[in-house]
């Protein structure tokens, strides 16, 4: 009779485990596929919501066209972005980087445009392909408010000039002379003039106005050093988005909310 209990017992504890381990299974199973049920719906907001976001690369050293006002980051560049973004039916977002990242940015996917104060050169359009041109800027001489021995922008050949690493004015100032001091941001360059490490420095007319509006002890020549066009660079090849930024940018152009954005930001003399 105790034989027989024994083996009653076994049995049971045998039959229980069984079903314990078949539990088990079943959850892990509801488990694994709960996750890989979340996991793809996070995927697939991610995927929704990058269609939804324009990302912009910039260089936010560059006013009036890209700068910070407290933990903003504003400008014309900033605004027509947005206002591209919004005939697009996308949200605008801005990242700050050093403005020869920019491009780079755009060839690795990090970036869908670069809008920066961006000129049309031949260059760079052998790396990125370009939107229609928004506006139409040139390259200014700073020279110290004393200075007599630069009066014209021919005269700066042969001097030691300072300029934004990357920028137009880095790609034009090479042509003149050989002693070309580079600098990340503009008002650095400035501050190495006003210091007379440097002879002069070469930048976007706007932002040439901008900083020396800072800084009494240096003044813009009266003279443009090149005159050129800014536009939006894209990643090359990725024609669906040059269409559609430039038939926004037609769209604000007839509507004068371009020159509306551009006008609020420069002023005219």
């Amino acid at each position: 009779m105790k034989k027989q209990l024994k083996n009653v017992l076994a049995l049971t504890m045998a039959v229980s485990m069984v079903f314990a381990v078949v539990g088990c299974s079943s959850n892990t199973q509801q488990a694994t596929s709960a996750e890989g049920e979340q996991t793809a719906q996070t995927e697939q907001t991610a995927a929704e919501s990058s269609e939804d976001v324009l990302i912009m690369a910039t260089n936010a050293e560059f006013p009036p066209y890209e700068y910070y006002q407290g933990q903003d980051i504003v400008g014309i560049d900033v605004e027509i972005a947005r206002a591209v973004a919004e005939s697009m039916g996308k949200e605008l977002k801005v990242e700050d980087m050093a403005f020869d990242s920019i491009i780079p940015a755009l060839l690795s996917g990090k970036a869908d445009i670069g809008a920066a104060g961006m000129t049309i050169t031949e260059e760079r359009k052998e790396s990125v392909d370009f939107t229609d041109t928004y506006v139409t800027a040139s390259q200014a001489i700073i020279v110290k408010a004393d200075n007599t021995d630069i009066t014209s922008s021919a005269d700066v050949e042969g001097k030691v000039i300072g300029v934004q690493l990357g920028t137009t004015g880095d790609l034009f100032a090479s042509d003149v002379t050989e002693t070309v001091e580079r600098y990340n941001k503009g008002f650095e360059a400035v501050q190495a003039l006003a210091q007379g490490k440097i002879d002069a420095v070469m930048i976007d007319d706007q932002v040439a106005k901008a900083l020396a509006a800072d800084n009494a002890d240096v003044k813009v020549l009266d003279e443009p050093f090149t005159t050129e066009e800014y536009a939006i660079a894209v990643k090359k090849g990725n024609t669906e988005l040059v269409d559609s930024i430039n038939a926004a940018l037609t769209e604000l152009k007839q509507s004068g909310q371009l020159q509306e954005i551009v006008d609020k930001y420069i002023t005219a003399e």
